[in-house]
C-alpha cells in the first residue's frame, strides 16, 4: 500500500501545489519561519528528513554497486552537472530573468537528481538501479560541486558565498544520509521498520516544502508566471532530451539511455528551495524582493520536473527498453 501511494508522488505534487495556491494560509506555516525545530527553518529540517529517508534505503554495498557501473553512472553523472548548469544559466540570461528568479533558477539546475527519479524510473521500466545509484552519486558529488558550480554562474548575478553554501550542504544533506547509512548498518532491525514509511514521509516532507513555497510566494509566482514557468519547463526538457542524446552517444544501452535522460532531467528541487530559503543564502541579496523570488523557481520546478517525467513514463512503460538490440555497455 504505501509503495502504492509513494509512486503517486506527481499526483501528490500537483495536489498540494493546487491546494496551497487556492488556499494559501493551509500551508504558509510551512515557508514563513515562525517554526524553527532545532533551532533551523522547517523547510530544511523536512529536507533532513528526506535526506534520512534516502540514507535508510542505503548500505555500503550501495558503494560498490558505483564501483561496478563506474562509466554508466560517470557519464550520467558528468551530465547531471554540464548539461543543467549551463542551461540554467543560458535560460538566465536568455529570457533576461530579474537577479533573484535567475540565481533560483541556476541553484536548482546546480541541484543533484532527487528520488523522485527513482519512482519514475521504475514506472518508465527503465534500470532502476542505475537510477538509484546515480540519485546516490549525484547527491554525494553535489556536496561540493553544488556550491562551486553556484557560485561560478550565478555569480554573475550577485557575489555568492559558496563556503555557507557548502555547509549548508553539509548539515542538510551529507549528515543525514550518513546518520541513515549507520542506521542502517548498526540497527537493521529499527530501520526495517522505519523505511516500511520512510518513502511516503519523504513524499509527504517534499510536497510540505513545495507547497509552503508556492503559499508564500504567491504574489511572486502571479507578477512572473508567463516567463518564469517557460524557462523552467524549458531547463528540464533540455535536461530530459540531451540526457537521452548525450547517453546514446556515449553508446549507453536503450534502458540506461532512459534513465540517465530521468536523472539528468529531475532535479532536487526541494533542496534548491531549501537552499534558497536559508537566511544566510537569502542574505546575500541587497534586494528584499529578489532575495524571496530566489526559492520560486525549485517550487515550480518540482511541479515541472514530476509532470515531464510521468509523461515520459507513460510514453517509455509501454514500449520496454528490452525491445532495444543494443548491448548493455556499462
Amino acid at each position: 500500500m504505501v509503495q502504492r501511494i509513494t509512486s503517486l508522488f506527481a499526483v501528490w505534487t500537483v495536489l498540494g501545489t493546487a491546494w496551497a495556491w487556492l488556499i494559501p494560509d493551509h500551508f504558509i506555516w510551512v515557508a514563513d519561519g515562525r517554526f524553527q525545530p532545532l533551532g533551523q527553518p522547517l523547510v530544511s529540517v523536512l529536507l533532513g528528513i528526506v535526506m534520512l529517508g534516502m540514507g535508510l534505503t542505503l548500505s555500503f554495498d550501495d558503494f560498490r554497486r558505483v564501483v561496478a557501473i563506474p562509466r554508466s553512472v560517470g557519464v550520467g553523472v558528468a551530465l547531471q552537472f554540464t548539461v543543467m548548469p549551463l542551461a540554467g544559466i543560458a535560460l538566465a540570461l536568455g529570457f533576461g530573468l530579474e537577479s533573484g528568479l535567475a540565481v533560483g533558477l541556476i541553484l536548482v539546475a546546480c541541484c543533484p537528481g532527487g528520488t523522485a527519479s527513482n519512482v519514475v524510473a521504475y514506472l518508465a521500466r527503465a534500470n532502476l538501479a542505475l537510477s538509484v545509484t546515480m540519485t546516490f552519486a549525484s547527491t554525494l558529488v553535489a556536496i561540493f560541486l553544488t556550491p562551486l558550480l553556484t557560485g561560478w554562474l550565478a555569480g554573475v548575478f550577485i557575489e555568492i558565498d559558496r563556503w555557507s553554501l557548502f555547509r549548508n550542504m553539509v548539515s542538510i544533506v551529507l549528515l543525514p544520509i550518513i546518520a541513515g547509512v549507520l542506521l542502517n548498518r548498526y540497527v537493521p532491525a529499527l530501520t526495517r521498520r522505519l523505511s516500511v514509511v520512510s518513502p511516503l514521509v519523504s513524499v509527504f516532507a517534499v510536497v510540505l516544502i513545495v507547497a509552503g513555497i508556492i503559499a508564500r510566494s504567491k504574489p511572486l509566482i502571479e507578477d512572473h508566471f508567463g516567463v518564469l514557468i517557460v524557462a523552467v519547463l524549458l531547463l528540464h526538457a533540455i535536461g530530459f532530451g540531451l540526457g537521452l542524446l548525450l547517453s546514446r552517444i556515449a553508446g549507453l544501452d536503450r534502458s540506461m539511455q532512459r534513465t540517465v535522460s530521468i536523472e539528468v532531467g529531475m532535479q532536487n528541487s526541494g533542496l534548491g528551495a531549501s537552499l534558497a530559503s536559508m537566511n544566510s543564502f537569502s542574505s546575500q541579496f541587497s534586494n528584499v524582493m529578489q532575495a524571496a523570488l530566489a526559492p520560486v523557481p525549485s517550487a515550480i520546478s518540482a511541479i515541472s520536473h514530476v509532470v515531464l517525467g510521468s509523461m515520459l513514463a507513460s510514453i517509455w512503460a509501454r514500449r520496454p527498453a528490452k525491445a532495444d538490440g543494443n548491448a548493455e555497455t556499462g
